[in-house]
C-alpha cells in the first residue's frame, strides 16, 4: 500500500460516523526521574533483600483467610486470633466442619468479626463446591470468593503463587500519594501508577517493601525521615529533614 493510499484509508467516509477513540488515561506527572525511581527501589532491595509478609499462614487457604480477616485490623491482631483457629482448621473442609459459631469465637478479638466469620464459612463452602477445595490462582476467580477483593487477591497471588503483583493497602496508598511517586485518588489508580514506574526486576518484592516502609518508617502520623533510606531522594512536602544519601552497604534489615 502506497503512503497516499494509507492516508486515504484513515479518512472518515462522508455520511458515516468515525469510530470514537477511547479517551487517553490521564497520568499525573511525578517529580522523579527514572534514575531516581530505580535508585529508590534499589535501596529498598538492599535494606530488605527478602521481605516477608507478616500475616501467619501455613498454606494458600489459611493465607486467603488471614488476608480477608486483616481488613480494618492489624496483622498482629489477626495472627493472635488465627494461631488457634488454623491449628484446628487449616483447610476449607475443616473450616466448614468447625462451623460459623465456633469460627466467630476464635476471631472475636478482630474488628467486624461477625461478618468476617460468615465470609470465612461462605468462602470455604465456595472453595469446596466450585474449586475442589483448592485456592484458585487467578484474580478473576479469587475475587469471586466472599470477602475477597482485589487487594486480597493480589496478596494471595504474590505470596502463595509467586505472581508479581502490587496490592495497595493503606500504607502503599499513603506512600504513593505522600511521596508523589504514584499519586491517585483510589487504590486502583495508585496501583496502576506504581506498575507504570517500578522497574521490572524489583516488582516482585515491591509490595512488601512499600508496606514495610510505610509501617515502620514513613508512618501515618509522623514520618521518621531521619532514619529513612530514601530521604535524600524523597520529594514529599511532608518531609521533615534532609539527610545525605546512605552508604551503598545498607544494613540487611532495618525495622
Amino acid at each position: 500500500m502506497s503512503p497516499q493510499s494509507r492516508t486515504t484509508a484513515k479518512t472518515p467516509v462522508p455520511g458515516k460516523t468515525a469510530a470514537r477513540r477511547k479517551p487517553a488515561v490521564r497520568r499525573s506527572r511525578i517529580p522523579y526521574t527514572k534514575e531516581e525511581i530505580r535508585e529508590i527501589f534499589r535501596r529498598f532491595s538492599i535494606q530488605r533483600p527478602e521481605p516477608k509478609g507478616e500475616l501467619e499462614h501455613v498454606n494458600p487457604f489459611t493465607l486467603v483467610v488471614a488476608v480477608a480477616l486483616s481488613a480494618q485490623a492489624t496483622d498482629a491482631g489477626v495472627n493472635k486470633a488465627t494461631r488457634a483457629l488454623f491449628a484446628v482448621a487449616d483447610t476449607p473442609e475443616k473450616m466448614l466442619a468447625l462451623g460459623e459459631d465456633k469460627v466467630r469465637d476464635y476471631i472475636k478479638t478482630i474488628g467486624l468479626y461477625r461478618n468476617k466469620a460468615k465470609n470465612v464459612i461462605a468462602l470455604s463452602r465456595k472453595l469446596v463446591d466450585e474449586f475442589g477445595g483448592e485456592v484458585p490462582r487467578t484474580e478473576k476467580e479469587l475475587v469471586t470468593l466472599p470477602g475477597v477483593g482485589r487487594k486480597t487477591a493480589n496478596v494471595v497471588m504474590s505470596m502463595a503463587f509467586g505472581v508479581p503483583t502490587l496490592a495497595v493497602d493503606t500504607h502503599v496508598f499513603r506512600i504513593g500519594n505522600r511521596l508523589k511517586i504514584a499519586p491517585g485518588k483510589t487504590p486502583d489508580e495508585v496501583e496502576a501508577a506504581f506498575l507504570r514506574i517500578i522497574p521490572e526486576e524489583y516488582l516482585f518484592h515491591a509490595h512488601h517493601w512499600l508496606i514495610l516502609h510505610g509501617r515502620y518508617c514513613c508512618k501515618a502520623r509522623k514520618p521518621e525521615c531521619e532514619r529513612c533510606v530514601i530521604a535524600d531522594i524523597c520529594k514529599s512536602p511532608e518531609k521533615t529533614v534532609d539527610v545525605p544519601a546512605p552508604l551503598v552497604e545498607l544494613p540487611a534489615q532495618i525495622v
